[in-house]
Order: structure tokens, then sequence, then C-alpha cells
């Protein structure tokens, strides 16, 4: 593997051994002094042009546990500001002794545009509305950890599907595994088109929960409100959020799950998102494992582990 853009660069065999590896990270991060020098000599370069508190340090501190440098790229104070082109920056970087880039962009296709601007590896952080790989396989190994498998699991994703590069990777990975997955939101928050998409669709969130064995809250995007994409936060928590009522309507040992920043008393209730079966925290806390695992397998395959 020499990149990871989108879930598809994987499919369902290497999904499976990003898991694999993650359980051995998983192991190295509960030891006292959670550190391995795999890829000591590397060096990984966080390149965000958006916002990320979870993303971010998840990877930048991955990157350290490996043993690797991490060059943190902060476009505000860049020459970028100074009208510097995206590709003169990656080739400047480059130049640095980059292995390894770490992207996130507001634009669709960026992190692909970067891999061919330079010989190390690129990893997709998130791009526009495109995709968001790590989210999906850190979501997938919380999954398999509490329910231990996808085989005949029944998955729903609700919210903005149509402005969500969360909702594509996890499409994408959970039906990979096996999953049935259902996207649930208003009309005006779907895609477009869902051809090509293995999911079904639903406008009605209370009939599908009794059927789930997860529902995956995405976050209300406020801006959209402005958009006339649906009436106001209150109308939209009235149909769709996932109040205490509904969560109750779930099977029992069913998982609630977000990629985060949540909105509490919007797309889902606060005590809804500290409950028992809520593993929010723990998809942030396996984000770790997984990303470690990613840049484990495109710099580091092959190196002892126990070094």
């Amino acid at each position: 593997m020499k990149h990871l853009l989108q879930i598809a660069d994987l499919g369902a065999d290497g999904i499976d051994e990003v898991l694999r590896v993650a359980d051995t990270f998983a192991e190295v991060n509960r030891r006292a002094i959670p550190k391995v020098q795999a890829l000591r000599g590397k060096t990984v370069v966080s390149l965000f042009f958006e916002d990320s508190t979870r993303t971010r340090l998840s990877f930048e501190t991955a990157a350290r546990r490996l043993g690797a440098d991490v060059l943190t790229f902060a476009a505000g104070s860049s020459s970028v500001k100074k009208g510097e082109s995206l590709r003169d920056t990656v080739q400047t970087i480059d130049a640095l002794g980059a292995d390894a880039f770490v992207v996130r962009h507001a634009s669709s296709g960026v992190p692909h545009q970067v891999s061919t601007w330079t010989e190390g590896s690129v990893v997709n952080a998130g791009d526009g509305w495109h995709e968001h790989p790590t989210q999906a396989l850190l979501d997938a190994y919380t999954i398999r950890e509490r329910l231990g498998g996808f085989a005949g699991r029944r998955i729903a994703i609700v919210g903005d599907i149509r402005h969500s590069r969360v909702a594509r990777s996890n499409v994408a990975a959970f039906s990979a595994l096996g999953a049935e997955v259902t996207l649930v939101a208003p009309p005006t928050l779907m895609p477009p088109s869902t051809e090509g998409w293995p999911a079904e669709l639903s406008h009605n969130l209370e009939a599908v929960l009794p059927k789930m064995d997860v529902v995956y809250l995405l976050r209300v995007q406020r801006e959209r409100a402005t958009e006339a994409l649906f009436p106001s936060l209150r109308e939209y928590t009235a149909h769709f959020g996932l109040t205490a009522a509904r969560a109750a309507m779930l099977p029992a040992g069913a998982l609630i799950m977000h990629p985060g920043p949540m909105n509490r008393g919007v797309e889902i209730a606060a005590d809804v998102a500290d409950a028992e079966n809520a593993v929010i925290t723990q998809q942030v806390a396996n984000g770790l494992s997984v990303r470690m695992a990613v840049l484990y397998l495109l710099l580091g395959s092959g190196v002892d582990l126990a070094a």
C-alpha cells in the first residue's frame, strides 16, 4: 500500500489487515511507555488546511508513538498567506525529506493531487465531501471490538449524508465488511444521487431504530440551516435527533456512535451521548491505534515492532 486516499484503496481484505495490525498497537498503547521505534528515521508531515482537533492530534500522536519525526504545517502562518501555490508548498516540504503527508483540505481530490507531487505516501485525513477513510477504519474497529464482526449487522447512518465525507467512507467500509447500511435523513440532506451507494434509504428514524445494531449520528453542520435545507435546528432535532425516547427504541446492546464534534441537544441528546452504549470516546481512543496501523503499513512494514 503506497497511499490511503479512499476506502476502495483497501477493499475488505485491506480493511481486515489494518484492523488486525491495529490490535497490535492497541496493546502497545496499554503499556506504561506506549512507544515503539517502527518508524524511527521517518518524517510524517501533518498538512492540514482545515481546522481539526481529533484527527490532527491523533495522527501526530500516532506518528510520535511509532518513533517518527513530525512536521506540523499551519496554513495560517505559512507562505500560503503570501500566495504560494499548494503544489509549491508540497514540493517545498517534500524537499525537506518527508516520507508521508497526512492531508486535510476543504476541496475534494486534494490528497490525490498531492500524491502526484511527492514520492512519499499520502493519507487522506478528510477532503471536502469526498472521503475520510481513517474515520471509517476506526469506526469499523470500534464496532468489531464491541459486536465481534459485521456479517448480518444492521447500521443506520443518520443526518447530513449529502455533505458528509464520513458517511461516504463508512458506507464503503461497513458494506465491504458485510453489514447492511441504511441512510436516514430528510430528502434535502440526501445526496443528489445514491446510485452506486450500497445502502438503503429512509426518511423515518423511528421506523428504523428498532432494527439496528448501530446508530451512527452525523454532526449537523449549523451553516446548513441558512441554506434552507431544513427549517431550523429545532425542527431537525424533532424529527432526526437521537433523543432519550428514541434511543430507548434500540435493541439491547446496540451501539450509539458519532464522529465528533457533537452538537449536544441537536443531533444527539446530552444524556444519550453519555449513555453506557455510547462509544464516542472509545472511537477517539481507537483512532490512535488505527492511525498507528495505517502509518506502519505505509512506511514500516517488515520492521520489528518489538524494536
